[in-house]
C-alpha cells in the first residue's frame, strides 16, 4: 500500500499542502470552518498518518518532555506527575515518567537517556547528587523545573511547598492539645524536604520553651525504621505525639504501633506530613498535612512550556502553601 502524503490529503481537500500542515499545527487563525471540515474529512478518507518525526526534525522540536520522579511510590508523586501528564496532553505533547528510586546513579541515567532522545525539557524531583550534571543542563541553557526540593546553588526555577512552616504549624496544634513529649520521624536527611521539616518542628518546641531531644528525632531508611520506632518507644519517657514525615513512614508507624497495642489518637497523636487518600477513613481518622499535588504540577508545566518556548522564566522558587486536615488521631486533648 502507498504511503499517504500531506501532497495526497491536499489534493483531496482542495486546498494546498501550508494550508493542511497550518491544519496539522493547528493554527485555524485564517482558515474557515469550511476549509477545517474538508480537511479533516481527507485525513480520515486517506487514512492520513502525519510524520512526527519529520516534524520533530523541521521544527527541533520532539513535542516529549522527561519527568524524573524520585519515587513513584509517594501518593504525592503519583499525584503531581498525573497533573503533568495531564497538562503535557492537553497541549498535545507527550511525558516519560521515570523513576529514579531516590538513586543518584538512576537518576543521572534517566538524565542522559532522555536528553538523547532529544526530549524538550526535563521536570526534575532531584536526588540533589549530581551537582555537575545539574550545572551543565543550567549552562547549555536546557529547560529544566525542579519539583518538591531545592538543591543548593543551582539555578533552576523550583515548585516547592513550605515544608518547614508547615510542619511547625502541625507540632505547634500537638502543643496546644496538651503534648510535649513529640516525635518526628522521617527518612534519611539526604534532601531539602526532609531537612526543612526537621527544621520547622524544631521551630515550634524552641518556641515553646521545651526541649529539642535527639532521642525524639529519628531519621532513618524505611528497612531499619521499625527498630528504629522499637528504640523510640522503650525511651524512659517515650513520646505523646509522633510527626511521620511522609506516607511511608506513616505505614511504617501504623504497623509498629499495631503490631504492639499502642492506639493510635489515645496512647499517642498522630500526623503526617503527606497526601493520604483514605485519612479520613480509617479508625481514628489520621491529621495530615496536606500539599496541592495538582496545582504544583500544573505550575511545573507552565514553566517548563515557557522555557521550552524561548520565553523569560525567573530561576526562583514558586512557593505553595500547605494546609492541615484535624482529625481524630489528634483531636483528643492530651492530659499529663
Amino acid at each position: 500500500m502507498a504511503t499517504i502524503t500531506m501532497a495526497d490529503v491536499a489534493k483531496k481537500a482542495g486546498v494546498s499542502k501550508s494550508t493542511v500542515s497550518q491544519f496539522l499545527n493547528k493554527r485555524y487563525e485564517y482558515m474557515s470552518e469550511e476549509t477545517r471540515e474538508r480537511i479533516d474529512a481527507a485525513i480520515n478518507e486517506l487514512g492520513y498518518q502525519p510524520n512526527h518525526i519529520a516534524r520533530s526534525l523541521k521544527q527541533k522540536r520532539t513535542a516529549m518532555v522527561g519527568i524524573i520522579v524520585s519515587n513513584i511510590m509517594h501518593r504525592h508523586s503519583t499525584e503531581i506527575s498525573r497533573s503533568l501528564e495531564d497538562f503535557f496532553n492537553q497541549h498535545d505533547m507527550n511525558a516519560i515518567i521515570c523513576n529514579a528510586d531516590n538513586d543518584q546513579e538512576k537518576e543521572r541515567k534517566y538524565i542522559e537517556m532522555l536528553r538523547a532522545k532529544q526530549v524538550d525539557g526535563l521536570i526534575i524531583f532531584p536526588t540533589g547528587q549530581n551537582v555537575e550534571l545539574y550545572q551543565s543542563m543550567v549552562k547549555s541553557g536546557y529547560p529544566v523545573v525542579f519539583m518538591d526540593r531545592k538543591v543548593t546553588d543551582i539555578s533552576v526555577p523550583s515548585v516547592i511547598v513550605n515544608n518547614r512552616e508547615a510542619t511547625k504549624n502541625a507540632v505547634n496544634h500537638l502543643i496546644e492539645n496538651g503534648h510535649q513529649k513529640i516525635a518526628i520521624v522521617t527518612e534519611l536527611l539526604t534532601i531539602s524536604t526532609r531537612l526543612e521539616r526537621r527544621l520547622g518542628y524544631m521551630d515550634a518546641l524552641q518556641e515553646s520553651n521545651l526541649p529539642i531531644l535527639d532521642e525524639y528525632m529519628i531519621s532513618s531508611d524505611i528497612p531499619a525504621m521499625a527498630a528504629q520506632l522499637k528504640n523510640l518507644f522503650s525511651v524512659k519517657e517515650p513520646p505523646t505525639a509522633l510527626v511521620a514525615g511522609n506516607d511511608l513512614v506513616f505505614l511504617e508507624v501504623l504497623k509498629f504501633a499495631k503490631a504492639n497495642h499502642i492506639k493510635i489518637g489515645e496512647r499517642v497523636g498522630l500526623i503526617v506530613f503527606d497526601n493520604i487518600p483514605f485519612a479520613d477513613l480509617v479508625s481514628p481518622s489520621v491529621t495530615t498535612i496536606s500539599q496541592p499535588s495538582h496545582e504544583m504540577g500544573q505550575k511545573a508545566a507552565e514553566l517548563l512550556l515557557k522555557q521550552i518556548n524561548k520565553e523569560d522564566v525567573k530561576k526562583e522558587d514558586t512557593v505553595f502553601e500547605c494546609e492541615l486536615f484535624i482529625r481524630e488521631s489528634t483531636q483528643s486533648r492530651f492530659q499529663y
